[in-house]
């Protein structure tokens, strides 16, 4: 799903009957944050039914569709949403539609019991796979033919699983992250601040990207001493010294828990805040570069560009004609 061309990425969503509305909602919003954040359409998605009607969600809110999913030769990436009684929907017909479907797209995703109807149309046979932790054990019992993974979502070439709402919100992060870097993935996951698997209530509530884990305590104070010197970045031995480790260990800790180095999200957090600069006030990209902890206009705008794919002047020259 490689989206690193000015053409917005599109997705097709096939939505069975009785699926959570925060299914998806944690496909959707990610998208469209992303798509507001960066002030143009990054992301464009059509959502589809069975048989063309309304999804009735579990919680009583319709979904409204486009129509009724009938395969072309569409190429998009195909997400299949399903939360309950997956097998009511699992028709000969709608299996076929999957196989044929599947020839032509770049992709086909399983969102949580989706994984069982491309498990069903045999789209999973020979590739790693996740579910719901709930059914973990009998969807490896019933397909032995695939790799199970215990894991939020798992990415195998041209397959896509997830084990529910909030591993969704995960997935779509990284795959934000994979098509236009971690500092934009890393904004977009700010808007949704969610705990995941935390154990300390102390900790700073820094949002997933990818398969983060448990936040270490050391990695967390790491974390907030950049968010509160942005304005003059310390170096990686003192931000080590002040949460009481090495500098190595810290480096290490954070490839573990963040999945990026020390430094990649340090600069990510002055990106993001030079960023919102740059789009609600006029002040000068000089005083915006000295804010955000860059010493110079010609740096700050190397690695603005290098991340947000435009100049910051490009970037109010847009929104301007835009508005």
């Amino acid at each position: 799903m490689d989206s690193s061309t000015s053409q917005a990425q599109h997705l097709d969503l096939l939505i069975l009957p009785e699926t959570n509305l925060i299914l998806v909602a944690s496909v959707v919003e990610p998208l469209r944050a992303a798509n507001r954040i960066a002030g143009r359409p990054l992301y464009s998605w059509a959502l589809f039914s069975p048989d063309g009607n309304a999804i009735e969600t579990k919680s009583g809110i319709p979904i409204p569709v486009a129509g009724a999913f009938r395969p072309q030769r569409e190429t998009a990436p195909l997400f299949v949403l399903s939360s309950y009684h997956w097998q009511r929907s699992a028709t000969v017909q709608l299996k076929m539609f999957l196989s044929q479907t599947a020839r032509h797209r770049e992709t086909m995703a399983g969102i949580e019991s989706g994984s069982w109807l491309l498990a069903e149309a045999s789209l999973l046979d020979n590739f790693s796979a996740t579910t719901h932790w709930e059914d973990f054990e009998d969807f490896s019992a019933a397909y032995p033919q695939v790799t199970m993974v215990r894991d939020r979502f798992v990415i195998d070439r041209k397959r896509i699983t997830t084990g529910g709402s909030l591993p969704t919100l995960d997935l779509m992060l990284e795959l934000i992250r994979r098509a236009h870097g971690y500092s934009l993935a890393l904004e977009v996951s700010r808007l949704f601040i969610y705990e995941q698997e935390r154990t300390r209530g102390d900790l700073l509530q820094v949002p997933a990207i990818g398969n983060m884990r448990i936040l270490d305590a050391r990695v967390g104070a790491a974390v907030k001493l950049m968010e509160e010197t942005v304005e003059a970045p310390l170096t990686l031995a003192r931000l080590a010294r002040r949460a009481g480790i090495s500098a190595r260990h810290l480096q290490d800790l954070f490839k573990e828990t963040m999945g990026v180095a020390p430094h990649e999200h340090y600069l990510a957090l002055r990106l993001n805040a030079a960023r919102r600069k740059v789009i609600e006030t006029r002040m000068a990209f000089a005083d915006i570069a000295a804010i955000s902890g860059f010493n110079s206009s010609s740096s700050f705008s190397r690695s603005y560009r290098a991340h947000y794919r435009e100049s910051p002047s490009e970037t109010r020259r847009r929104l301007k004609l835009k508005n």
